[in-house]
C-alpha cells in the first residue's frame, strides 16, 4: 500500500511517501510505523487521521495492499 505522510507527520517521518505491504490492520499499521519510526514519530502518529482511499477509518479497519493510505495530523484553521 501507498502511505502518504502530510505536515508535521512528514516531518516526523523524515520522508513524505512510503511503501507497506498489506493487508494490514490500521492497528497494525499504526504499531508497525510506531516503532520503525521512533517515539517522536509515534507521539505525532497518535494524534493523526488515517484515511483509506480518502475514507476515516478505525484501527480494526483491514487495509488492502492495492490502497492509499494518508496520515494526516491536526489541522489549525481559521
Amino acid at each position: 500500500m501507498r502511505l502518504r505522510y502530510f505536515a508535521g507527520a512528514a516531518d516526523a517521518a523524515g520522508r513524505e511517501e512510503q511503501q507497506v505491504t498489506g493487508p494490514i490492520t490500521l492497528g497494525e499499521l499504526r504499531a508497525s510505523l510506531s516503532a520503525e519510526h521512533g517515539p517522536e514519530f509515534a507521539g505525532v502518529l497518535g494524534r493523526c487521521s488515517l484515511l483509506v482511499d480518502g475514507v476515516r477509518g478505525a484501527d480494526d479497519v483491514l487495509v488492502a495492499d492495492s490502497a492509499t493510505v494518508d496520515v494526516l495530523p491536526p489541522f489549525a484553521g481559521g
